[in-house]
């Protein structure tokens, strides 16, 4: 169904094409006899655009022999209008474009072959048809129209209770929206809470490992129960090959220290880097507390106790292995391997040059 809006567009091209009627006159369909056969068909000059009209002569040239022929074949070509381009009529789907304009339709009526009443008499039919078709169309709804008036009597009642309704409506929401965002706050709130408590808790478990290694490397180190030996496990007398580290032999090391040398206890090689180990543990896991935590720093002391005891271990068993007969560089270099381990690699540079003293 084509809308009413149509209407005014068709009254905008018949306003448009009105002004050109007054030189109607100079298109003729029929030509005086006097006229030529040149002036007989003429184009009429649109509006300001390329639109205009071309009309041949169809009868009235009866005296003119223009080829030479006879006035009889004249009038046979006067009369023979078959070949003549007839206009095609208006169809509504040129007026529905969205940019449809009056003047660019009919600069594009230029092939058309009809008078300017012809066009505007064929574009006054189209706008009747569009009449009768909007009146027959409100006709036929009349019913639906009323029906739809009466219903919407009172209407304005029930968009007032529906507006009321969702009002009402709204407020709950807001309020459950701030709870919501209340239960939410408390909620980010006790798991900071939460990360805060479990990593001081976190801490103090590092700090009681801490400790309790501490205490456990000072009871190894018998450190404060005999300041000025270490009782080892040397009652069957030499370590083995064994205590090596990196050593491929696992023959006995049989051989008798010298008797400059047998004033101090042998060191375990093996027990030695078990206590280094420890010590290296220890100080990482200060530094992963923190070296400025105040137990850290109330435990410094134990720590350089138990370094100064273990680099006297190291100094202990770097001189019982230079005296290894064979095995001196063997045990030498597992010595030297120890205290940079321990990352004490000025100690045993310092450890080697009092040595060779």
């Amino acid at each position: 169904m084509y809308k009413a809006g149509h209407v005014s567009t068709l009254e905008v091209l018949a306003q448009t094409i009105k002004p050109e009627l007054a030189h109607e006159k100079e298109c003729h369909v029929g030509m005086h006899p006097r006229d030529s056969v040149d002036s007989s068909v003429r184009k009429f000059p649109g509006n300001g655009s390329s639109f205009g009209c071309y009309f041949a002569p169809i009868s009235g040239i009866r005296n003119i022999n223009v080829f030479g022929d006879s006035e009889e074949s004249a009038s046979d070509l006067d009369d023979d209008t078959s070949d003549l381009p007839f206009p095609e009529p208006l169809t509504r789907s040129s007026f529905l474009a969205p940019d449809f304009n009056p003047a660019d339709y009919l600069s594009s009526l230029t092939n058309r072959h009809q008078s300017l009443e012809d066009l505007r008499q064929e574009l006054r039919n189209l706008d009747q048809a569009l009449s009768r078709e909007l009146l027959d169309l409100v006709n036929e709804n009349y019913g639906d129209f009323l029906s739809l008036g009466s219903a919407l009597q009172g209407g304005e009642e029930k968009v007032e209770q529906v507006r009321v309704g969702l009002l009402s409506f709204q407020r709950e929401v807001q309020a459950i929206r701030d709870k919501v965002e209340a239960r939410q706050s408390d909620m980010e709130r006790l798991l900071n809470e939460k990360r805060r408590l479990t990593g001081h808790a976190n801490i103090a478990r590092a700090l009681l490992d801490f400790a309790e290694r501490v205490e456990d490397l000072e009871k190894r180190l018998m450190i404060g129960d005999a300041p000025t030996q270490h009782l080892r496990e040397s009652a069957e007398g030499f370590d083995t090959d064994s205590d090596l580290l990196d050593s491929e032999s696992e023959e006995s090391d049989e051989v008798d220290l010298p008797t400059g040398s047998s004033g101090a206890p042998l060191v375990s090689l093996r027990r030695l880097e078990n206590h280094i180990q420890k010590y290296v543990y220890l100080t990482r896991l200060a530094s992963r507390i923190g070296n400025d935590h105040p137990f850290i720093l109330n435990q410094r002391p134990r720590l350089a106790k138990i370094r100064a005891t273990v680099l006297v271990d190291l100094k202990t068993a770097l001189e019982q292995g230079s005296h290894a007969g064979a095995k001196r560089d063997t045990k030498t270099m597992a010595v030297l391997r120890l205290y940079k381990l321990m990352g004490e690699d000025t100690s045993a540079v310092t450890a080697l040059k009092n040595l060779k003293m």
